[in-house]
């Protein structure tokens, strides 16, 4: 077995893991801490819990020289619940080199963060928009920074701040070490990569426990406006000891707790819009078992690992197969067998199959009361399935638009699809919302689209133009 100290770590940083408990490397931390010691450009594809702060963090406290003022590393984060995580992290590692990292993110007052910054921050850990804002103030200057780490890359791609991380990648200086961290590997994030890493070791670990073998897997196809009475019907069938229910966003998130909470079940939501207190006064609800059914936004629940979820709903499909396997890796812990179950309206079909083909899977159809054979899930989806190009015809395709205003002018995901929900859409309808600094995307049915166009002429009292992109 592989000790730290073989990997080449410094005394003060070993006396550090010796005292926080760490006796021998994770697997992610054994591949990655010796290359990026080298100096390397470094890709790892890890699951949270795998270890990977460690693996980037010692490292990079290696290569940081207490005496010099200026930052000397960078971490950016795409929440401020992973910046405090991390920075705490760091924070221990550290504890006998004389280095104390400075969290900055949004949501906390600026002016502490700039005090903090110049007192010292040879390290920051910061969300990207913050990190941002305090460059354009000139509180933070990285002309010295030699050491970059995009943590969780993928999630910051899904909150539409690759473009802020493009821009601050440019302003390091080019001869800097970037490491990239990211639980799955979109086409955007092989693409940034190539962009701004040198020659890098790609190094693709998987947690031990995240696997989908010991998950038994359902689809249940329900048309929009019958799955919260789906949902209903499928947790009083299962009785789940503890479910976690995932949801796209954060306002049919809340709509279902509520909903949930009306009919007597003992509920929480977890999403992005709760303060950091309730955040984790719900964690601590669940985690103690005190909470039967979790109703969140995959961001939110990012880290979320607890060995006594038996079941994983997804109320809505998730966004790519990636998603759906991380997702339902979290059930079927310890060598527990767990169960998910996948609403599937039916214009959905074909994400469902890609899940399938993407995970070697077979998902099943969901019948209560009993197991249903897989040999009996291929035919009710031959029976119900429309081509793509019908869907279009008929209106059920969806069209993207651009929204002409951004982070910058103080738009959020939440607003744009209220705007948009406003003239009676159902909100489970609008999908794919990102909101980047000066526009943001939205998909919204075919059907619909020019409607939309011509009603939504503001957000919050904000003008507004949405116009359709062309193919």
């Amino acid at each position: 077995m592989t000790t730290f100290a073989e990997l080449g770590l410094s005394e003060p940083l070993l006396k550090a893991l010796r005292d926080v408990g760490y006796e021998s490397p994770s697997p992610i931390q054994e591949q990655t801490i010796p290359p990026l010691l080298e100096g390397r450009d470094v890709i790892g594809q890890a699951q949270t819990g795998t270890g990977k702060t460690a693996a980037f963090g010692l490292p990079l406290l290696q290569s940081v020289d207490p005496s010099e003022a200026e930052v000397q590393a960078l971490v950016l984060t795409p929440t401020r619940e992973l910046c405090i995580q991390v920075t705490q992290a760091l924070r221990a590692y550290a504890a006998h080199k004389g280095i104390d990292p400075v969290a900055v993110f949004g949501g906390a007052p600026i002016r502490t963060q700039q005090a903090q910054l110049r007192q010292g921050g040879q390290v920051v850990v910061g969300t990207v928009g913050r990190v941002l804002d305090l460059i354009s103030r000139h509180s933070l200057m990285l002309h010295s920074c030699r050491y970059i780490v995009l943590d969780e890359a993928d999630e910051m791609l899904d909150l539409g701040f690759l473009e802020d991380v493009e821009k601050i990648l440019s302003l390091a200086p080019g001869s800097r070490q970037t490491a990239l961290f990211s639980a799955t590997m979109p086409s955007e994030i092989r693409r940034l990569a190539e962009r701004h890493l040198y020659n890098p070791e790609t190094i693709k670990v998987k947690a031990a426990t995240l696997t989908i073998d010991t998950v038994e897997q359902f689809y249940l196809e329900t048309k929009p406006q019958g799955k919260v009475d789906a949902l209903v019907r499928v947790l009083e069938a299962e009785r789940p000891k503890q479910a976690i229910v995932f949801t796209r966003t954060k306002v049919r998130c809340e709509q279902l707790f509520r909903t949930l909470r009306d009919k007597g079940m003992n509920v929480k939501a977890l999403h992005g819009d709760m303060s950091q207190g309730s955040r984790d006064g719900v964690m601590i609800n669940f985690k103690g078992g005190r909470t039967t059914i979790l109703v969140a936004t995959d961001v939110a629940a990012r880290g979320l690992d607890i060995s006594t979820v038996t079941h994983i709903i997804n109320f809505d499909v998730p966004t790519s197969p990636d998603v759906y396997v991380h997702r339902i890796g979290r059930t079927g812990r310890v060598g527990r067998s767990g169960r998910a179950i996948t609403f599937v309206e039916p214009r959905q079909r074909r994400e469902l199959e890609a899940i399938e083909r993407h995970a070697s899977t077979r998902i099943s159809p969901w019948a209560e009361g009993a197991h249903v054979a897989p040999a009996q899930a291929s035919e009710p989806r031959k029976r119900h399935r429309k081509p793509h190009d019908a869907a279009v015809a008929n209106g059920t395709g969806y069209t993207k638009l651009i929204v002409s205003a951004g982070r910058h002018e103080g738009v959020e995901a939440k607003d744009l699809i209220a705007a948009i929900t406003a003239g009676g859409l159902d909100g489970e309808a609008v999908r794919n919302v990102r909101i980047l600094e000066r526009f943001a995307l939205v998909e919204v049915p075919a059907g619909e689209a020019s409607r939309i166009v011509q009603r939504v002429t503001e957000v919050q009292g904000r003008p507004v133009a949405l116009e359709p992109i062309r193919s």
